[in-house]
């Protein structure tokens, strides 16, 4: 067996004599000195142990270096169904911001806004709220790349419960990575039901925390403040079990909220820093745009010549509109943001120029995509024409899931597909599936556009057929083997080209792709592949019983008369 003297591996790892030494009498491995050698199975587990200890040294100094980064305020994002009480939960906190600062109107085109929050627990802290204009626009965000806030704030009528538009938020919050906080607004109403909203976020699979669950589900009226400030505190505490940090010092980098052209100014855009610090006078560079930060102000219209992690801005600068949602970045001059727009641009043009083969255009496409990643979760959006249909075929959903693979509902309501489906569709790469109602030409065009696999079923053992389908295509396939045939060796030749057996095919068949097995005394001796199968001179794809063949295999050549070569397959098996 090989060995290696101790001071070889010493260096070998880098470290010293006297350091791998000590590592050698903590296993309890005996030598004499460094020049004393170590089996190759030593050092491999000294190697291991070395390797351990580093990575743990290095996630030790990596957390470390993440705790020495200080923390930012979260950014929220208000969602939910029309008239649930969104424009007035934010203008209540619009209003109290001012209150608490004295201060006049507001600039409304920055899209975003902060609140001071205090409390008698200590628990103190900023929050950064994002006045986004629909849950539509927030995925888009998302969809670009750009996870734009931390937590979506869900507000639900208390005399209402979930609606429609409460479902799509929900899912479209998710699918955007923002943690969920629900507000029951109206409480201050007299036929304000608590309860209701608790059942109906049950049916959506949501437990609140008073049913036993984790889902915040806090009361509040967004016309008195009643509930708001306890609303604010839950936000801070999400936010610190997030452990929401940003490096102010690192190089500038965030999302467009908006952007519009001023008669005046030109062009204005309301960027949402998320690391780093952008200052009046860099080069950034959003998408195919780019821009040299002449003048920024904040949601109060105040200039500033700076602004740091989770804090939005209006700049002007910009030559061009960037478009919402496109993430923006730090550049160090002109010529860098020239140079990285024109690249971007080429590469758009390139790409649309390009037949578009890895786009998934069905079903079938979405599988095999889904089967080159490590997605083991079917994300699927369920449209149907009755609520009694809905809940049917949701319930058959649920058995046809299994421990491999699950399918998750990103949505299930009645109506036909909207084009927001098929925009949270594409950003949870998933696929819609309609029961007796169909899709409107612009919703079906746009899934096209964006590759969203949509399909319409009037008979629902064809949906849950395809269910089964996709379920099948994502779990981990089993195989067993697969005897095809046997051949006996009846004489061996040894020519040129290499070690022949001349074989008879004593049962079902030998075939050229097949592996082969040789047995001797019914003992195996050796497994591998044919690397020849061949007719008299001819080679061929497959020889059957009754029939002479001549085979090489490929790394054997020991045949002996007697020999049988056991020729067999990987089947897969159908699963249940």
């Amino acid at each position: 067996m090989a060995k290696v003297r101790i001071y070889q591996l010493a260096k070998e790892l880098g470290m010293t004599n006297e350091e791998l030494l000590e590592i050698l009498d903590n296993m309890g491995v005996e030598y004499k000195s460094h020049a004393s050698t170590l089996e190759d199975e030593t050092a491999a587990a000294v190697k291991e142990l070395i390797g351990e200890q580093r990575l743990a040294e290095e996630a030790k100094k990596a957390e470390e270096a993440r705790k020495a980064i200080p923390h930012r305020a979260p950014v929220v994002v208000i969602m939910g169904h029309v008239d649930h009480g969104k424009t007035s939960l934010l203008d209540y906190l619009r209003k109290s911001r001012i209150a608490e600062k004295e201060a006049g109107g507001i600039t409304q085109h920055v899209g975003a806004f902060e609140v001071k929050v205090a409390s008698s627990s200590g628990t103190a802290g900023t929050v950064v709220f994002i006045d986004t204009p629909g849950h539509e626009a927030f995925t888009s965000i998302r969809e670009r790349g750009a996870k734009v806030a931390d937590i979506a704030v869900i507000v639900i009528a208390a005399d209402d419960g979930v609606m429609p538009q409460t479902r799509e938020a929900i899912a479209h919050a998710k699918a955007a990575g923002a943690k969920l906080i629900f507000a029951a607004n109206k409480i201050d109403l007299p036929q304000a039901n608590l309860d209701k909203v608790y059942q109906d976020l049950m049916r959506e699979g949501i437990v609140p925390v008073a049913y036993g669950g984790d889902a915040e589900v806090l009361p509040i009226s967004a016309k008195t403040g009643q509930g708001v400030q306890d609303l604010l505190e839950t936000i801070l505490i999400t936010a610190e079990l997030e452990d929401l940090r940003a490096d102010p010092n690192a190089e500038a980098v965030g999302v467009v909220i908006e952007s519009r052209v001023d008669k005046q100014a030109g062009v204005l855009a309301s960027l949402l820093v998320q690391q780093g610090t952008l200052r009046v006078g860099d080069y950034v560079v959003a998408g195919e745009h780019w821009g040299k930060i002449r003048a920024m102000t904040d949601s109060e219209g105040a200039r500033r010549n700076q602004t740091g992690p989770s804090t939005a801005v209006q700049v002007l600068g910009f030559s061009e509109l960037p478009s919402a949602g496109t993430t923006f970045e730090w550049v160090p001059d002109q010529v860098a943001a020239k140079e990285i727009t024109e690249e971007r641009r080429l590469e758009r043009e390139a790409s649309a120029a390009a037949p578009e083969v890895n786009r998934p255009r069905n079903i079938a496409d979405l599988l095999r995509q889904m089967q080159g990643s490590e997605q083991k979760e079917i994300n699927l959006i369920l449209r149907t024409d009755t609520q009694g249909s809905l809940e049917a075929i949701q319930q058959i959903l649920a058995r046809e899931q299994n421990e491999e693979v699950r399918i998750n509902l990103l949505l299930a309501a009645v109506g036909a597909p909207s084009e927001s489906d098929v925009l949270l569709a594409s950003t949870a790469n998933g696929a819609i599936f309609s029961f007796g109602v169909a899709p409107a030409g612009s919703v079906k065009k746009m899934a096209e556009q964006k590759g969203v696999p949509l399909q319409s079923f009037r008979i629902i053992y064809e949906l849950i057929d395809e269910v089964r389908k996709m379920v099948r295509g994502q779990r981990e396939p089993v195989y067993k083997e697969e005897v095809l045939g046997q051949a006996e060796v009846r004489a061996v030749f040894k020519l040129s080209s290499g070690v022949v057996a001349g074989c008879m095919v004593t049962s079902g068949k030998i075939t050229r792709g097949a592996d082969i097995r040789v047995l001797r005394k019914k003992q195996e001796v050796w497994k591998g592949k044919i690397h020849a199968l061949k007719r008299f001179k001819d080679d061929v794809r497959e020889v059957a019983q009754g029939f002479e063949c001549g085979i090489t295999l490929e790394g054997f050549t020991d045949f002996q008369e007697g020999d049988v070569l056991e020729a067999s397959q990987q089947v897969e098996v159908v699963q249940d």
